[in-house]
């Protein structure tokens, strides 16, 4: 790790983190496109499917790239094309443009994700890595957290919510500006170039395997919840879209406060078993939206699943690229790549949701919970925590 970072250099690869949470602008946008096109709930969960499939093809691609051009290059180009996706619904608002719009959206944030991760790693001080993480996802949850509130202000105030992704372009030309004139020392491992071949291999690794199957797990519970639960608090308590995002707004309001705080524990506690808790205080959360009586009840609920699951990805993330630092950029895209997890997950929950009814769909994601849940007990019990960095 190099040390002789300047402090400073941190704040912009934090500041993209801020960026990449612009994705969950699709979670709101989905509840009021849903609306004004009169979707189906399988249709409308086809627009988190549009942002997200693309992981699963992209990662690889760009893994490749940024072991060649380096990582903060290929962190603007994101920053870039997330740009340009987030004016497209904004001057001109149809179904087939918000399509087109989350695809880039979701092409850009798979870009970003991709070099964003591994740079941090980069500008990290030894020992702090998992730490930051953490807090990255903390500073990614506040930008996630404003997405529901500024599109409810706009849609009360001026009546159109679609302002939002004006104010999130214009934040994100701050981004890729501050960035591009940021001195960064990458880490350059003195080793083979990054291949297909190269970065497929690492799944023959049990250990990385089980890591890329639980961030597409742990990822597939993000975006159903984020999708979905507006939808399924609207249907349950007869409530209008304004009124039911109030649970996007916990959520994010719960992740906001266990990243900042899993941060700050994850200095004394080691991550896999700070994992392990954490999991099993989402179960509970998970228990509390299926006997819910009222919205209280409900907002409590969603606010537990927030505060459990709020560290599993930068936990996960962590620990895989701290097994093998050197092989970072191959790891960092096969993670991404397993974000397909949030295109796979929300549309079965819309099928489900079609068939059985709303509360029924969270069923996927309590099996995704108890799966990662799994993952954690076999990492403490095999003994498998690698503590470097």
């Amino acid at each position: 790790m190099n040390t002789k970072q300047n402090n400073t250099r941190i704040l912009p690869v934090f500041m993209a983190f801020f960026v990449m949470g612009f994705i969950d602008v699709v979670g709101i946008s989905t509840a009021y496109v849903k609306s004004d096109f009169q979707l189906s709930s399988t249709m409308a969960n086809l627009l988190p499917m549009m942002v997200f499939i693309w992981f699963a093809l992209v990662s690889v691609p760009v893994g490749i790239f940024q072991d060649k051009y380096g990582k903060r290059r290929t962190l603007n180009i994101g920053i870039g094309i997330t740009f340009l996706a987030l004016l497209l619904p904004f001057f001109h608002y149809s179904y087939a443009f918000i399509i087109l719009s989350f695809v880039l959206i979701g092409i850009g944030n798979i870009i970003i994700q991709v070099s964003a991760n591994p740079l941090l790693y980069d500008v990290s001080k030894p020992g702090t890595y998992s730490s930051n993480m953490s807090l990255s996802q903390f500073i990614k949850a506040i930008a996630a957290l404003l997405g529901p509130i500024i599109a409810t202000f706009m849609a009360t105030n001026f009546g159109n919510w679609r302002l939002i992704f004006l104010v999130f372009a214009l934040t994100s030309i701050i981004s890729l500006l501050w960035l591009k004139f940021t001195s960064i020392d990458e880490i350059r491992p003195k080793r083979e170039a990054v291949t297909f071949s190269s970065t497929l291999s690492l799944l023959k690794n049990k250990y990385i395997l089980i890591m890329v199957i639980g961030i597409m797990a742990g990822v597939g519970v993000d975006a159903g919840i984020n999708t979905n639960i507006a939808i399924i608090m609207a249907e349950k308590f007869e409530l209008q879209v304004e009124e039911s995002s109030v649970g996007i707004k916990v959520y994010f309001a719960s992740l906001i406060i266990a990243r900042l705080i899993g941060a700050l524990i994850q200095r004394r506690v080691r991550p896999d078993k700070f994992l392990f808790w954490s999991l099993l205080l989402s179960l509970i959360g998970f228990s509390g939206i299926f006997l819910a009586f009222n919205m209280l009840t409900m907002n409590i609920s969603i606010g537990i699943i927030g505060l459990g699951f709020a560290n599993l990805f930068p936990v996960i993330f962590a620990l895989a690229i701290e097994k093998m630092p050197e092989r970072s950029n191959e790891i960092s895209a096969l993670m991404i790549m397993s974000i397909c997890g949030g295109a796979i997950f929300p549309f079965l929950m819309g099928i489900i949701s079609d068939i059985f009814g709303p509360i029924y769909s969270m069923t996927v994601l309590v099996a995704c919970v108890l799966y990662v849940l799994g993952m954690s007990v076999y990492i403490v019990r095999n003994n498998t925590f690698h503590e470097s960095n």
